[in-house]
């Protein structure tokens, strides 16, 4: 398996990698963005089977309120709902978290297709840091992607396992998304920035002239009440 922190190789398919985020039916194994709330309740299945099931934890540990703030992805085997992984952005790092597989699922690769998912598509963001905690005795899992424990810190224990803190520094990609990309490039759906989006075929029909709203109106309203409450102040 070749290692995904070989820049070399990765600057030049970092995009192309993105590109299959939108999902590709003919494919035997399938990861794709969750848009939906059928896709996300697709998520929460398998982390229900996977977590609180086999692992026992407990529902208020598992969905701990950062579902909503997150990007899922979600992969498919054959079509069936086999495991998903969680992201989350912060000011200079990505956070890879909730990688679940159904056990049935688990002689497949479909866990390293996710992290790879999640890997290109914060790379595309412009991140290039990425930090997890790994349960204790999948530190070689998260190795393969060239993640390394963060130094000085030693492990911890949340929901009845212990974890170490990994940390995977990556080179920036040649053509992240920013303020260089055209708009209606970051108008796209999230992780699908290569193919036209809904809103380009929008842009051919004739704009229309702005009329007054009710937000206009309240604006031209409140207005002088704001200029008379300041010469009474005066």
């Amino acid at each position: 398996m070749k290692n995904i922190v070989k820049q070399s190789a990765r600057n030049e398919t970092a995009a192309a990698n993105a590109k299959s985020l939108a999902g590709c039916s003919n494919r035997r194994t399938e990861v794709r963005i969750v848009r939906g709330l059928d896709d996300l309740l697709m998520v929460y299945s398998i982390r229900a089977s996977v977590y609180m099931a086999e692992q026992d934890c407990p529902f208020v540990e598992e969905f701990d309120g950062n579902d909503h703030c997150a990007t899922h992805f979600i992969g498919f085997i054959r079509g069936e709902p086999a495991g998903c992984l969680r992201a989350r952005f912060f000011s200079d790092f990505v956070k890879l978290e909730r990688l679940a597989v159904r056990k049935s699922f688990r002689r497949s690769t479909l866990a390293f297709d996710l992290v790879r998912a999640g890997i290109d598509f914060a790379q595309r963001k412009g991140f290039t840091r990425f930090y997890g905690h790994s349960r204790e005795g999948l530190d070689p899992f998260w190795a393969r992607f060239g993640a390394k424990p963060l130094s000085d810190r030693e492990t911890f224990v949340f929901s009845d396992y212990r974890y170490t803190e990994m940390v995977l520094d990556l080179e920036p990609i040649a053509d992240p998304i920013s303020l260089k990309s055209k708009p209606m490039v970051i108008l796209r759906p999230e992780g699908d920035w290569d193919r036209p989006g809904v809103l380009e075929a929008s842009s051919g029909r004739m704009p229309r002239r702005p009329t007054k709203n009710s937000v206009t109106t309240r604006l031209s309203i409140a207005s002088p009440r704001q200029d008379e409450n300041v010469k009474d102040v005066a």
